[in-house]
């Protein structure tokens, strides 16, 4: 999911690379454009080391120019944000002049705007910026005004950026995410679980419990109940997320059973083991006592357990393949009654990456794919095809 941010010359530039360090982690990948302004106060190779992709600067820029690049992006976002938006580009704004990449943009996408006004005390309550103002405001843009306090000028007063953390919150408003699952209860499972062998050996698997903690943390951003049952991780719990920390697959189910029925959506992230030791030694094993084969148990199939009790619920699961990919895939929807399954390619080494390439399959046979986004993004694309998958659920059948 893309954001365009766009930077304009003045001395408060510098505090866009937090919001759009902010917006990252909220799991949105961020498109920065720099007026020729800007570059007086912030370099783009600051932006592009952050964020990974090429900083816009111009309308000409050198290289690939078979498309169309501001008709690109306009098509591209979800939303423009301009932060600082100096005096200047909010008289562009409101005039309709198109002279550089930005203003080009503005003209083009039809996204929501976002901008968050940065300037002297008396330039912001100049009759002109006013009238800039509320032609912008009477098109339906969104104003994050600035805020009292000491100026670079060294005077006092209204024209200091606001803050970073409600210039982010009101982006993540505006684009969507803010209370799309208020009044909602979520389940998310995350991690590996552990088998015992012994008190010192076990048997598990490699997941991280990233994909699952950046699941719980998108959809408490959303305004969800969430609830995590989590393996044993290093990851630390989002804020507002309650957590239930398990470490066998009967744990896990025991757990997951106990909340199932009063939830209404439900991710499966978690790794669980397939398989058990089917003796459990009180004792530690000694070398000379180690057997030369480990018999083993299946554990339960919690996703299909699941899958068997589903009423109102939206059930997601994972596939972890290394061959077949889409036809396994399609294979553990159909079989455990899901509405979405993540398919992804675990010979490539995802483990513990922060980034993934995924395809997630719908229950009408549609697959979008999602080539190396943050695992977050995945988590926000993920949920909002569930949210769908509610609505469809809860809407009364037409009749023919």
């Amino acid at each position: 999911m893309n954001l365009a941010l766009g930077v304009t010359g003045c001395i408060a530039a510098y505090k866009a690379i937090e919001v759009m360090r902010g917006l990252q982690k909220a799991g949105w990948s961020v498109q920065v454009i720099l007026t020729r302004s800007a570059l007086k106060f912030v370099a783009p190779l600051t932006f592009e080391s952050l964020s990974g992709r090429k900083v816009i600067t111009g309308m000409f820029g050198r290289g690939d120019n078979t498309q169309i690049e501001h008709i690109r992006v306009a098509q591209e976002i979800r939303l423009l944000a301009v932060v600082p938006a100096t005096a200047n580009v909010l008289a562009k704004f409101a005039s309709g002049i198109a002279d550089d990449f930005l203003t080009t943009l503005y003209l083009s996408t039809p996204a929501p705007v976002l901008l968050a006004p940065a300037m002297n005390v008396e330039m912001w309550n100049h009759p002109a910026v006013r009238a800039s103002v509320a032609t912008l405001s009477s098109r339906g843009h969104t104003f994050v005004n600035p805020e009292p306090g000491m100026l670079a000028c060294g005077m006092e007063g209204e024209g200091r950026l606001a803050e970073v953390d409600t210039i982010v919150s009101e982006i993540l408003a505006l684009a969507g995410h803010k209370d799309s699952l208020a009044g909602l209860k979520v389940l998310v499972t995350a991690g590996p679980t552990v088998e015992d062998i012994d008190p010192v050996r076990f048997i598990s698997n490699r997941s991280s419990g990233k994909m699952g903690y950046a699941l719980a943390q998108a959809a408490r951003l959303r305004g969800a109940q969430v609830f995590l049952i989590s393996g044993p991780t290093h990851l630390t719990c989002p804020p507002g997320v309650e957590l239930t920390r398990i470490r066998s697959a009967g744990e896990m189910r025991a757990a997951v059973l106990r909340l199932y029925p009063e939830m209404d959506i439900v991710v499966k992230a978690a790794a669980v083991t397939d398989y058990r030791p089917a003796q459990i030694h009180t004792n530690k094993v000694k070398k000379n006592e180690t057997p030369t084969s480990l018999p083993l148990a299946p554990t339960e199939d919690i996703l299909a357990t699941l899958g068997q009790a589903k009423t109102h619920q939206v059930l997601i699961g994972f596939a972890a393949e290394t061959d077949d990919l889409m036809i396994n895939a399609r294979t553990k929807m159909r079989h455990k009654n899901l509405d979405l399954i993540v398919a992804n390619d675990v010979s490539r080494g995802v483990f513990g990456e922060d980034t993934a390439t995924v395809h997630i399959l719908t229950g009408t046979g549609d697959v979008v794919t999602l080539n190396q986004e943050s695992k977050l993004s995945i988590a926000h694309r993920l949920l909002d095809m569930a949210l769908t998958a509610l609505e469809h659920r809860k809407s009364p059948q037409v009749l023919s």
